[in-house]
This record gives C-alpha cells, structure tokens and sequence, in this order.
C-alpha cells in the first residue's frame, strides 16, 4: 500500500464515519438497527481480509503483499460507502 492510498482510506473511513452519524443523529429511532448493520458490515469485511491474507501468506507471498491482501475487502467496502453516501439523494 503507497503512502497515497493510505491517506486515502483514511479520509474515506473518516468520511463515512462522519456522515453516518449525521445520518444517525437525524434519525435515532433507526440507529439502532442501523448499527448493527454497520457492524455486520465490519465483519464481513474483516473475515474476507482474514481469508485473504491467509490465501496470499500460504502460496508464499511476501508480506506486503499479505498486508494488501487483508486490507483489500475492507478498501473496497469504504470506497463504496464514500460513494453511495455522497450521492444526492431523492427527497420523499
């Protein structure tokens, strides 16, 4: 991972971390559910990074390489976020 893409998801992790809690504070009665939800999402992420880098670690791959295999699943789920949290949405 380059220093770049490092910063990067870190801005984007703090992003979405920000604009879930406006999201929860405009509406509490759901966070609850909402929440959960969240952290479902961190495990599933979490676990694909486990089995990834246990996959990159046993063909032989160097640690680097381990290391982006496990942060990858977890990259690709903040990216994602950034995205459907930035996009309008319709008002009802």
């Amino acid at each position: 991972m380059t220093p770049f893409s490092a910063a990067s998801f870190a801005w984007q992790a703090g992003t979405v971390f920000a604009l879930r809690s406006l999201q929860l504070m405009m509406n509490p009665a759901t966070a609850q559910l909402r929440l959960a939800e969240y952290a479902v999402e961190k495990q599933r992420a979490f676990a694909a990074g486990a089995v990834k880098a246990t996959q990159a670690a046993l063909a032989g791959a160097d640690p680097a390489a381990v290391m982006a295999a496990a942060l990858k699943p977890a990259h690709l789920r903040v990216r994602a976020n950034v995205r459907g949290l930035a996009r309008p949405r319709k008002r009802r």
